[in-house]
Protein backbone atom coordinates (compact mmCIF):
# COMPACT_ATOMS: atom_id res chain seq x y z
CA UNK A 1 0.00 0.00 0.00
CA UNK A 2 1.14 3.37 -1.10
CA UNK A 3 0.70 6.35 1.63
CA UNK A 4 -1.64 8.95 0.81
CA UNK A 5 -0.99 12.42 -0.18
CA UNK A 6 -2.27 15.81 0.30
CA UNK A 7 -0.52 18.64 -1.14
CA UNK A 8 -3.79 20.60 1.05
CA UNK A 9 -2.37 20.88 5.00
CA UNK A 10 0.41 22.49 6.90
CA UNK A 11 1.70 25.70 5.07
CA UNK A 12 3.16 27.20 8.04
CA UNK A 13 5.37 26.28 10.80
CA UNK A 14 3.62 25.34 14.49
CA UNK A 15 4.66 29.28 15.47
CA UNK A 16 2.80 30.50 12.47
CA UNK A 17 5.92 31.32 11.12
CA UNK A 18 7.51 29.50 7.50
CA UNK A 19 7.96 26.47 8.06
CA UNK A 20 11.76 24.98 8.94
CA UNK A 21 12.53 22.85 5.18
CA UNK A 22 14.88 20.82 7.40
CA UNK A 23 12.73 19.95 10.25
CA UNK A 24 10.14 17.20 10.09
CA UNK A 25 6.79 17.36 12.45
CA UNK A 26 5.02 13.74 12.74
CA UNK A 27 2.15 12.73 15.03
CA UNK A 28 1.92 8.85 15.59
CA UNK A 29 -1.93 7.72 15.82
CA UNK A 30 -2.31 4.79 17.78
CA UNK A 31 -4.51 2.84 20.56
CA UNK A 32 -3.67 2.26 23.88
CA UNK A 33 0.32 0.35 24.48
CA UNK A 34 -1.56 -2.69 22.24
CA UNK A 35 2.34 -4.75 20.67
CA UNK A 36 0.75 -3.28 17.20
CA UNK A 37 0.74 0.16 18.92
CA UNK A 38 4.42 -0.06 20.79
CA UNK A 39 5.97 -2.13 17.53
CA UNK A 40 4.77 1.56 15.53
CA UNK A 41 6.09 4.28 18.08
CA UNK A 42 9.38 1.72 18.21
CA UNK A 43 10.00 1.73 14.58
CA UNK A 44 8.78 5.36 14.07
CA UNK A 45 11.46 6.44 16.50
CA UNK A 46 13.94 3.66 15.26
CA UNK A 47 14.01 5.26 11.74
CA UNK A 48 13.77 9.02 12.79
CA UNK A 49 16.92 8.27 15.07
CA UNK A 50 18.85 6.93 12.13
CA UNK A 51 17.83 9.66 9.26
CA UNK A 52 16.13 12.39 10.48
CA UNK A 53 18.38 12.66 13.91
CA UNK A 54 17.52 16.31 15.58
CA UNK A 55 15.74 17.58 12.99
CA UNK A 56 12.23 16.21 13.86
CA UNK A 57 9.42 16.26 16.60
CA UNK A 58 7.23 13.20 17.07
CA UNK A 59 4.08 13.65 18.86
CA UNK A 60 2.46 10.09 19.73
CA UNK A 61 -1.17 10.51 20.25
CA UNK A 62 -3.52 7.73 21.59
CA UNK A 63 -6.95 8.40 19.95
CA UNK A 64 -8.20 6.88 23.67
CA UNK A 65 -7.09 9.66 25.40
CA UNK A 66 -7.38 12.46 22.53
CA UNK A 67 -10.70 11.31 20.32
CA UNK A 68 -11.19 14.68 19.25
CA UNK A 69 -7.70 15.20 17.70
CA UNK A 70 -7.95 11.82 15.91
CA UNK A 71 -11.85 12.73 14.78
CA UNK A 72 -10.30 16.40 13.45
CA UNK A 73 -7.06 14.47 11.64
CA UNK A 74 -9.75 12.07 10.18
CA UNK A 75 -7.82 9.18 11.46
CA UNK A 76 -10.11 5.82 10.96
CA UNK A 77 -7.41 3.35 11.25
CA UNK A 78 -4.13 3.27 13.70
CA UNK A 79 -1.35 3.14 13.50
CA UNK A 80 -1.30 6.39 11.30
CA UNK A 81 1.44 8.24 10.72
CA UNK A 82 0.78 12.01 9.31
CA UNK A 83 3.64 13.66 8.18
CA UNK A 84 2.61 17.27 8.24
CA UNK A 85 6.09 19.38 7.65
CA UNK A 86 7.75 19.21 5.39
CA UNK A 87 5.39 19.35 2.42
CA UNK A 88 3.97 17.60 0.68
CA UNK A 89 2.03 15.96 3.71
CA UNK A 90 1.47 12.24 4.01
CA UNK A 91 0.07 9.47 5.73
CA UNK A 92 0.92 6.23 6.46
CA UNK A 93 -1.84 3.98 7.62
CA UNK A 94 -1.16 0.10 9.01
CA UNK A 95 1.34 -1.72 9.62
CA UNK A 96 4.38 0.49 10.65
CA UNK A 97 7.19 -2.53 10.63
CA UNK A 98 8.14 -2.45 6.99
CA UNK A 99 11.25 0.13 7.25
CA UNK A 100 11.45 0.86 3.52
CA UNK A 101 7.87 1.57 3.61
CA UNK A 102 8.29 3.89 6.42
CA UNK A 103 11.24 5.70 4.99
CA UNK A 104 9.61 6.22 2.04
CA UNK A 105 6.52 7.84 3.38
CA UNK A 106 8.82 10.46 5.40
CA UNK A 107 10.58 11.34 1.85
CA UNK A 108 14.09 9.87 3.04
CA UNK A 109 14.35 7.05 0.56
CA UNK A 110 12.76 6.56 -2.96
CA UNK A 111 10.65 3.85 -3.92
CA UNK A 112 12.41 1.16 -6.33
CA UNK A 113 10.98 0.23 -9.57
CA UNK A 114 8.79 -2.68 -7.65
CA UNK A 115 7.66 -0.36 -5.28
CA UNK A 116 6.07 2.54 -7.98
Amino acid sequence: MSPFVDHSDAQFGPDGNEPDQDRFFLRLFVTGMTPRSTDAISQTIAVCEEYLAGRYDLEVIDIYQQPKLAQLEQIVATPTLVKKLPLPLCRLVGDLSNKQRLMIALGVSKPSESEI
